[in-house]
């Protein structure tokens, strides 16, 4: 049928052939051929797409380009509706955001980050907003722990403002070096207002900020910031009740107990304990129980008890402490070496400084058997668990402590990885400090996870202000930092200048947003602020000008500087833009359907025209 019509439709291209004579004379036409090898091709290709699976047959979806005005205009489209979400969070009066997860119950939270990450949109130019702006309350979060959302606010207003400038005509690269001109202008002049964290009471205050004014927080916080100096850990556990605890532990707590139960030697809280106990490190095994011999007899001798730090205790020997403990009533307990590997071998040297005892390793040449009573070390208490032991008051000295724990630090600063960062800080806090571990309560799991996010937050601020200082609250900081500006402005060119004014602008919007979230007009709050100078801004949680230091309402420079600083980074960036590059949508009926056969008749009937 598909040939037929064919010859139908071009019956002027057939001719007929010149045939010898005698020869039956027959009309036999070039075209005739073509329309048989034509029409078996179709077939063959009809039935191969008939047979292959959908899955081969999708079409590539290519890529889109977007310019100029229009490319902004779709990412501050992402920008505004993503820090319309995160605002409603800032400030003593801000609100919660519930967001849903794949896996569990819904997350509510007030941490700017946390709501940030959870937003991703469909339209992919719209997204491309949105993720920049993720990345600055992410990068915020990482170098201050907190200000995120005031970087994702500061983000939104930098890039608006530069959006209307460049629309308007202006240099984008001029006022670029306006807004980064401003912000160096600005950080610099935080630097100078900062004030030192002095006392319990200033880190109550930073950290009560932080968690929204939640002064329980603060508090407890403060306290455990107290007990454990600024160099311990400070960790925050969910906890099982329905009131916040502080846990603390001084001196060097490492998770590993005693190997054998036998050695218990308080029934009642099954755990051992030692005073004024000697102590023997060892960075391999312990196999052969006569290489310890000397050394037991030398404790037994001096009626004093020994704590064995071990790799391993191997059955032999440790059958001979057990025998010996039970039947000699030799003091005597043996625990395992915390970690493994290098850091293992790291904490075993930390606890020879810490206890003035001498490592017993094959790296330094010394043998177990070799090892004599002065080699040992010393501690006022040792108490063994289960799962714990904690030493406490070694015998090291005070200077080699000191110069272990600066050797940590420049570790710290050197570490590429979070997860080495996280365990020097571990090492440092049990030489440096202690540890204290806050196990944060609630009558339901939702409660418990919202309230740890502020409990993390309160923390990283109070590390922040302990670090750089600390300056006024509420957005008065930024405030009065950016009069610092109108001296800027006789050295710049028109375009530079409405640089400056948009950092000015933005200077404003926390304390706009904060005044706002309680309920007040945000603009009336904001020029109040300004005629009042000094440290008088807006206690929004009480509705009433105070002195914010003085009231307490106080934030960490390191926040401040970091939110603004990577703020800017990223919105002179996005104002720079000038073409977009994005993926196409699938189209799903071009990939997921099969290919309609049924036309093939009408379109192939055209099929004329190609010859």
């Amino acid at each position: 049928l598909l040939a037929h019509s064919f010859l139908q439709a071009n019956k002027s291209c057939v001719r007929p052939l010149f045939v010898p004579p005698g020869r039956k004379r027959t009309r036999i036409s070039t075209m005739q051929t073509l329309i048989r090898r034509n029409a078996s091709a179709a077939a063959r290709a009809a039935r191969t797409v008939a047979a292959a699976p959908a899955s081969s047959r999708s079409m590539a979806t290519g890529k889109d380009i977007i310019f100029g005005n229009e490319a902004r205009a779709k990412m501050l489209m992402g920008v505004d509706r993503l820090a319309e979400a995160v605002k409603v969070t800032l400030g003593p009066k801000g609100r919660n955001v519930i967001l849903d997860q794949t896996y569990g119950a819904p997350r509510i939270t007030k941490d700017g980050v946390s709501v940030a990450k959870e937003i991703e949109f469909a339209d992919r130019a719209t997204n491309l907003g949105a993720q920049l702006v993720r990345s600055v309350a992410s990068k915020t979060n990482d170098v201050a722990g907190d200000g995120t959302t005031t970087a994702t606010i500061l983000t939104r207003s930098i890039f608006r403002e530069g959006c209307k400038a460049v629309a308007a005509g202006m240099n984008p690269t001029d006022v670029r070096r306006g807004i980064e001109m401003s912000v160096k202008a600005v950080v610099e002049e935080l630097t100078n207002m900062a004030t030192k964290v002095e006392g319990t009471k200033s880190i109550a205050q930073v950290a009560t900020i932080s968690a929204n004014g939640d002064t329980q927080v603060g508090n407890l916080l403060a306290e455990a910031m107290e007990k454990v100096t600024k160099d311990g850990v400070i960790t925050i556990q969910d906890g099982k009740t329905l009131n916040d605890e502080l846990e603390c532990v001084e001196g060097m707590k490492f998770d590993r107990g005693y190997i054998s139960p036998y050695f218990i030697n308080d029934a009642k809280t099954q755990k051992c304990e030692f005073e004024d106990a000697l102590v023997l490190l060892v960075e391999g095994k312990v196999s052969n129980f006569q290489q310890v011999f000397a050394l037991l007899d030398h404790c037994a001798k001096m009626s004093k008890p020994l704590v064995v730090i071990a790799e391993d205790v191997e059955s032999e020997a440790l059958a001979g402490f057990i025998v010996n403990k039970l039947r000699g009533g030799l003091k005597v307990v043996c625990v395992k070496a915390p970690g493994f590997g290098d850091n293992r071998k790291a904490s075993l040297q930390d606890m020879a400084i810490l206890t003035g005892a001498q490592l017993v390793s094959d790296d330094l040449g010394l043998k177990l058997d070799k090892v004599e009573p002065s080699m040992l070390g010393n501690v006022k208490k040792c108490v063994v668990g289960k799962d714990d032991t904690v030493l406490l008051d070694g015998a090291g000295s005070s200077e080699a402590i000191q110069e272990r724990i600066q050797q940590i630090r420049a570790s710290i600063d050197n570490a590429t990885s979070e997860y080495e960062k996280e365990k020097l800080q571990e090492r440092l806090a049990k030489l440096a400090g202690g540890v204290a571990v806050v196990k944060v309560g609630g009558s339901s799991e939702v409660e418990v996870g919202e309230r740890k996010d502020r409990f993390v937050d309160a923390l990283n601020a109070t590390r922040a202000a302990v670090e750089e200082g600390i300056v006024p609250g509420g957005g008065v900081a930024l405030l009065r930092a950016s009069k610092v500006l109108d001296s800027l402005d006789g050295v710049l060119n028109q375009d530079m200048k409405v640089g400056v004014n948009i950092v000015r602008q933005a200077c404003q919007e926390p304390c706009f947003l904060i005044a706002q979230n309680a309920g007040s007009h945000g603009a009336v709050v904001v020029q109040k602020v300004i005629e009042a100078g000094g440290n008088m801004g807006y206690d929004a949680y009480n509705d009433k000008m105070v002195d914010m230091i003085e009231a307490g309402i106080i934030d960490p420079v390191k926040v401040v500087r970091t939110g603004i600083q990577d703020a800017a980074s990223v919105a002179t960036m996005m104002t720079t833009t000038e073409a977009m590059v994005v993926q196409l949508p699938e189209d799903s009926k071009a990939s997921g359907s099969t290919p309609d056969m049924g036309g093939m008749g009408g379109g192939m009937g055209g099929m004329g025209g190609m010859f």
